[in-house]
């Protein structure tokens, strides 16, 4: 193994090293018997039957699991239409703006999105009478706001790089552009809408600003129950519960590659 290599492999090592360890740490931590979260005191799994006890954080996690699904999900929807229209529709009128909007919550700092959909929904309840609190439904529309432009980008980058023969071959052989889409198009593109639904998943069940702005009293989510304990301390049922959250996602992960790899693989 000649010089480059090593250096190769050990710079590999320590970025790894530097991204799972502090992971494998929370796993290890939340099997602590002690109360004092970074000191062992013995094996044990008391936290998680404490965490299974404790309905703040659980009715928090439900809360926070329901609108990353509902988030995610519209963020899919509505990213994958601005993807399809910036790659293939061309050259229209006003497309640079458009692109610039779809673009720009990725740009943005989350106070000033957090702030202004706050204002927002403030001047609608005033207007119309809706929303009558803040909660579920406008911590969603914030979170599918700013996950759509990353689901749009990685959309479109998969459109761009895609052939567009088996398309224009659909279309000869008398495919309507909309069965098109669905026939062709989508299923070609649904690695990319996979990997946006978890990447719009990840980011809501993460946010921590924006639903401060926009949530109500009820509508505590997870990231904000455990930024207030971590003010006070952190308790070993937090890494008990970001142990859950850990295995949760990567089973999710590897489920995805999985679908993915296969709606890719080529027909033989």
């Amino acid at each position: 193994m000649n010089r480059q290599s090593r250096f190769v492999i050990s710079v590999m090592s320590f970025g790894y090293a530097f991204l799972y360890v502090p992971l494998v740490l929370v796993v290890v931590y939340s099997f602590n018997d002690s109360r004092i979260a970074t000191v062992w005191g013995g094996f044990s799994t008391r936290w998680y039957g404490e965490l299974l006890q404790n309905d703040q954080i659980l009715d928090a996690a439900l809360l926070s699991l329901m609108i990353a699904v509902t988030s995610a999900t519209a963020a899919t929807i509505l990213g994958t239409m601005g993807g399809l229209v910036l790659a293939r529709f061309g050259r229209f009128k006003g497309r640079s703006l458009f692109a610039g909007m779809i673009s720009s919550p990725m740009v943005m700092p989350e106070v000033i999105t957090g702030l202004s959909l706050l204002l927002l929904f403030v001047s609608l309840q005033q207007l119309t009478g809706w929303p009558d609190q803040r909660g579920f439904s406008t911590i969603a529309i914030a979170h599918t706001t700013f996950s759509m432009a990353y689901v749009a980008v990685i959309v479109q980058s998969r459109l761009i790089a895609m052939d567009e023969s088996l398309e224009e071959a659909a279309m000869d052989l008398g495919g309507r552009p909309l069965r098109v889409v669905f026939d062709i198009t989508l299923p070609l593109i649904a690695p990319a809408m996979i990997a946006g639904w978890l990447l719009s998943f990840t980011l809501s069940l993460d946010d921590l600003v924006i639903a401060s702005f926009v949530s109500g009293p009820g509508s505590t989510t997870l990231p904000m129950v455990i930024f207030s304990k971590v003010k006070l301390g952190v308790s070993p049922d937090i890494n008990a519960l970001a142990t859950i959250i850990i295995v949760t996602v990567s089973i999710g992960v590897a489920i995805a590659w999985m679908v993915g790899r296969r709606v890719a693989r080529p027909l033989n």
